[in-house]
């Protein structure tokens, strides 16, 4: 495998790529970026998961001044979501190059976007309405750009963006470097590539083999609002020795860690936005098993590696088939055995389906656990404990007192007293999380799109200004997350 320091990298792009914890590039990066480094157009085929963001960032990054007047590079994502991911990890590249990335989507107040694109952002990553919207406006201008890039374009395709895209390529230099990436290659999107890219050079990548044969996976259908309280009796029939448990955004992971904390619960949280020496304190911490529960963001959690895990649970359903993957394979290594929960609202049945089909694993379905069958567990596993003790201490030291207890009480109140001291009863402390939107499954949408014909999606794009309006900016599946997470001004891992 190649190393960054291979690829005619700058030293300041190195020391960025190396404190995100990077040495080896993976396959799409190290064959996309020696070419875009040439200045030649790209199309990546590759699965999320793969490192596209660094295929691409790196090499726009490197391109670009701090001076550059104007701005340097666009990234045209699907969703708000994506869009903040990539802006963030953009910024972590370029951060000793003094390079700033700055997402802007729908749902957010647009003169709060005036205003920051004002102050001179070199990178702009957007969602395609919104940066028509700002294109139109002329608050975005696109003369002195010098690289787009079109990420996840099949998707942007299934949301019914591709007449944006096309108007929005209208708008760029001419001479320009186009990277488009995309894990499938459906003839719209080869059509854009015809009309819109040079001689562009087609870079493939395989999507990983999915195998985890070593964990058993289980989902819990339940409704957002009973979610935690779910897991929380979940943990305590578990009773795991070191568990994993992923939320989709930072302000979920704030929310988690702090709602375990309140009910007696050894958790911690990590996301992007800790200091690199919290992160590293909560990571000793979780190895020393100081902690039991790591709360963490998909991206936190890159490249950890812990020996030892032994559940893994997904209080929120990834967005994508291959995150879960990852996540998953945090647990049952080494030959060891895993377990993996999933909790999953009604509405996200249809993405359940797509990680089945991608895994070829059927998960099994779990009952909602009840707070009866929690303390029942715990109880037990107490009793367990006591007859450990009983079997293999040296209890010399205690029998005298044992022997004054019974002189005031009987066996089996002094016997109950202890269990129920050493049981921990779940807590009913009142947790109140901020509500997710639900991950509607790609599939569902499509066909959803698909149900009214061509012509239903004609009528869609032609009313796109209102509709888009209504909708926060996106389509997709992201338009019901936008409203939810706007309001709280959470921000995305």
């Amino acid at each position: 495998m190649a190393k960054f320091n291979e690829l005619g990298l700058g030293n300041d792009i190195l020391e960025a790529i190396g404190q995100m914890g990077f040495e080896e590039a993976t396959p799409i990066q190290a064959q996309s970026i020696p070419l875009s480094l040439q200045g030649t157009d790209v199309i990546g085929q590759a699965q999320t998961g793969t490192g596209k963001t660094a295929a691409f960032g790196v090499p726009m990054i490197e391109k670009t001044l701090e001076k550059h007047p104007g701005i340097a590079g666009l990234v045209v994502a699907p969703t708000r979501e994506l869009a903040m991911q990539v802006a963030e990890e953009l910024n972590k590249i370029g951060r000793f190059k003094n390079i700033r990335a700055l997402p802007i989507y729908g749902g957010q107040d647009i003169q709060r976007q005036i205003r920051a694109l004002k102050k001179r952002p070199q990178i702009v990553v957007g969602t395609p309405g919104r940066l028509l919207d700002h294109i139109k406006r002329k608050t975005l201008r696109l003369q002195k750009l010098h690289t787009v890039v079109l990420d996840e374009a099949d998707e942007m395709l299934n949301m019914g963006f591709i007449e944006d895209i096309e108007a929005i390529l209208k708008e760029v230099p001419e001479e320009r470097q186009t990277l488009l990436f995309s894990a499938t290659m459906p003839d719209p999107i080869r059509r854009i590539a015809e009309k819109f890219m040079k001689d562009p050079e087609t870079v493939r990548v395989k999507a990983k083999e999915v195998t985890v044969p070593n964990i058993t996976q289980n989902f819990i259908e339940v409704d957002e609002r009973k979610k935690f309280d779910a897991f929380t009796r979940l943990l305590d029939m578990e009773n795991p020795d070191l568990a994993i448990v992923f939320g989709r955004t930072k302000r979920r992971v704030d929310e988690l860690s702090e709602a375990l904390a309140s009910r007696g619960y050894s958790a911690e949280g990590i996301h992007g936005d800790l200091t690199q020496s919290k992160r590293t304190s909560v990571m000793k911490q979780f190895k020393n098993r100081s902690i039991e529960v790591l709360v963490a963001t998909d991206v936190a959690a890159r490249g950890l590696d812990v020996s030892g895990v032994t559940h893994v649970y997904n209080f929120d359903i990834p967005q994508d088939p291959e995150s879960y993957v990852h996540r998953i394979g945090r647990t049952g290594r080494a030959g060891k055995t895993g377990v993996a929960y999933t909790f999953v609202t009604p509405r996200e049945m249809g993405q359940l389906k797509n990680i089945e089909r991608l895994t070829k694993r059927k998960m099994t379905r779990k009952p909602v656990p009840t707070t009866t069958e929690a303390l029942e567990n715990q109880q037990r596993s107490t009793i367990d404990r006591i007859k450990e003790t009983a079997a293999e201490s040296n209890l010399n030291d205690y029998t005298a007192l044992a022997e004054q207890l019974l002189e005031d009480h009987d066996s089996v109140t002094l016997l109950a007293a202890a269990v129920k001291l050493l049981t921990k009863e779940p807590d009913q402390t009142p947790v109140q999380l901020t509500a997710e939107a639900p991950v509607v499954s790609r599939k569902n949408f499509r066909d959803k799109r698909r149900g009214g014909g061509q012509n239903r999606q004609k009528q869609y794009r032609g009313g796109k200004s209102d509709f888009r309006r209504r909708r926060g900016g996106q389509g997709g599946h992201s338009n019901k997350r936008s409203n939810y997470r706007d309001s709280k001004h959470s921000s995305n891992e």
